[in-house]
């Protein structure tokens, strides 16, 4: 996503990564072709939120991502590269996805990821009821809130631009 985003001279920050990324893995989960990423989202103050992901450019702040994740093994703490996806339908899909809402800004993806019935929204909502362990999202919400992602391509934001760094709800 990076790199794609790089490759269209769109600057990329971890809160827009973020969206970005679910966003991806909400369509790609209703296109019928299971999980786009491993692990899985938590709903934080900002929207939608990968924690591995998040751990992985928290460096960054609020600045654009520059840097590239790396796979370490947890026995000789060398690192390596990630492959990159060869499967072009998901090469695609993260083109479609960069280049429709990656030059919206940070603001902008943190309103559409709040939709109202998002999957988001849904956690947060049923958090203030009842017990939701780590505010996860799991993919069977995303799955199933998803077509309520409604959402225009109109790249101002509807509300101000959010905090320069994401936080989890308390």
């Amino acid at each position: 996503m990076l790199d794609e985003a790089d490759r269209r001279g769109i600057k990329i920050s971890n809160l827009a990564l973020q969206k970005l990324l679910y966003f991806a893995h909400g369509i790609h989960l209703k296109k019928g072709k299971g999980p786009l990423v491993s692990g899985y989202f938590e709903a934080w103050q900002y929207g939608p939120v990968h924690p591995a992901v998040y751990r992985a450019f928290k460096q960054n702040g609020s600045e654009p991502i520059v840097v590239r994740a790396v796979k370490q093994d947890p026995l000789t703490g060398k690192t390596r590269d990630l492959p990159k996806p060869d499967d072009m339908a998901v090469v695609d899909l993260v083109s479609d996805v960069v280049r429709h809402f990656g030059p919206m800004s940070a603001g902008r993806l943190v309103d559409l990821s709040h939709a109202k019935d998002s999957p988001w929204s849904f956690v947060v909502d049923k958090a203030r009821t009842d017990v939701a362990f780590g505010m996860r999202i799991p993919d069977n919400v995303i799955l199933d809130r998803f077509q309520h992602h409604k959402v225009s391509l109109n790249a101002s934001p509807r509300a101000g631009e959010p905090p320069s760094d994401d936080t989890p709800i308390a």
